[in-house]
């Protein structure tokens, strides 16, 4: 049996997931469309349009999995950017046999008040969380018909190595960590839950070991809920800095600004996650793959030594 793995995006969830491959002694195949991508050892790193059906085809012919940990940055191009990579994943899968493993996220749950756990309603009322909804839908769609196989793994917002002005956390570290104060989205002192990219990538290979798994979503090993200032607060004394003054953003503010710069606008949408308790609960997939969140402090000190 193969023990070849193709995996799309080249960011810090790619980047963990190739690791745990590699370190077990997979082939790894590193795919992006530069071709850039982090140096490891046993990975071979490609340029490849991922939209490109055919090319991500023919560099996914012979792999047992192809992983979908994409993440294209700017909100704004979603729309343009997701359906035609979404839809070339679903060909190349089909095509090839390997089974189709995606990095989710939490956005088609929508507003919630309570726990989030994976039996969820996909309920949201934006158009990034009703697009994620959609891809999920259709790859599961394929894998009832017996097309593909398929799963999905989603984490809360990300902390770890890698994740830099990406994160709500990480991107103000560098601030922070000089002793001046920091702007959030939200209330800085609602529950909050955060994934570590490793977790991720631990848990999107035991889904993609695991048959019995296919076919649902998971959620990936997360530590009990940190606010936001206590989050940075704890990252911040990973490094031996002191805490800083933590301040939420007007959101008035943020909605006049939003009216003409379109990226403010996208986040705006967003901010329901830091306006109530937004938990993630992942029992299930502890339970199913026998893993565990990595320990709070040694995820505090990997995010705050990467940023440093």
């Amino acid at each position: 049996m193969s023990d070849r793995h193709v995996i799309v995006g080249a960011g810090p969830v790619g980047t963990e997931t190739a690791k745990v491959l590699s370190a077990r002694g997979s082939e790894v195949v590193l795919v992006s469309r530069s071709g850039r991508g982090a140096d490891l050892k046993g990975v071979s790193r490609v340029a490849v349009d991922a939209s490109d059906a055919a090319a991500l085809t023919e560099v996914t012919t012979g792999a047992t999995s192809l992983y979908n940990c994409a993440n294209p940055g700017d909100y704004t191009q979603w729309d343009r950017v997701w359906p035609p990579m979404s839809a070339a994943l679903m060909v190349a899968a089909e095509r090839t046999g390997a089974t189709l493993v995606t990095a989710g996220s939490l956005y088609p749950y929508g507003p919630v008040d309570v726990p989030m756990t994976e039996d969820l309603p996909a309920a949201a009322t934006d158009h990034k969380g009703r697009l994620r909804a959609g891809m999920t839908a259709a790859a599961f769609e394929l894998h009832r018909a017996g097309r593909i196989h398929a799963v999905e793994v989603r984490g809360s917002d990300y902390v770890g190595v890698g994740v830099g002005k990406n994160g709500h956390l990480t991107r103000l570290l560098p601030r922070a960590a000089a002793g001046k104060g920091v702007w959030v989205m939200g209330s800085p002192d609602l529950p909050h839950s955060w994934t570590d990219v490793q977790d991720m990538g631990r848990t999107l290979v035991a889904a993609a070991d695991r048959p019995e798994s296919w076919g649902r979503v998971w959620h990936a090993p997360t530590n009990a809920p940190r606010t936001q200032r206590q989050g940075l607060t704890e990252v911040l004394g990973a490094i031996g800095k002191p805490a800083v003054t933590v301040r939420p953003m007007p959101l008035r503010a943020l909605a006049l600004v939003a009216k003409v710069h379109p990226l403010t606008r996208e986040l705006l949408e967003m901010s329901y996650q830091f306006t109530r308790p937004y938990v993630l609960d992942s029992t299930a997939a502890q339970r199913e793959f026998g893993l565990a969140p990595t320990p709070w402090d040694e995820v505090c000190a990997r995010t705050a030594t990467a940023a440093a």
